[in-house]
């Protein structure tokens, strides 16, 4: 079994330049960076804090929030075993672009 090809693509979020690897797809990580900062850019905008980092944790709460109900309108059907393998992959691939 052959290893998968990454690449690494360089993305910006929050004001801050970040090089991710992943799948060989950079548009699909750039459209990732883009949804993160608009998030963070949302949560910046709603509370007094400047803290960079308390507006990441609320942005990936928001976001993980938006999973759940997804999950939920999808019901325990099939649907549910699909997003849980979304979401473990792209858990894999944050944890790799955090590594990186």
């Amino acid at each position: 079994m052959a290893g998968k090809s990454t690449t690494t693509v360089e993305v910006e979020i929050f004001g801050a330049t970040y090089h991710v690897r992943g799948d060989n797809n950079s548009e699909y990580l750039q459209d990732l960076a883009a949804v993160i900062d608009g998030k963070m850019q949302e949560v910046a905008a709603q509370v007094k804090t400047v803290d960079r980092t308390r507006i990441a944790i609320l942005a990936a709460l928001n976001v993980a929030d938006e999973l759940a109900q997804c999950k939920q309108r999808l019901g325990q059907g099939g649907g549910s075993e699909a997003i849980g393998e979304t979401i473990s992959k792209l858990t894999g691939d944050l944890n790799d672009a955090l590594e990186a």
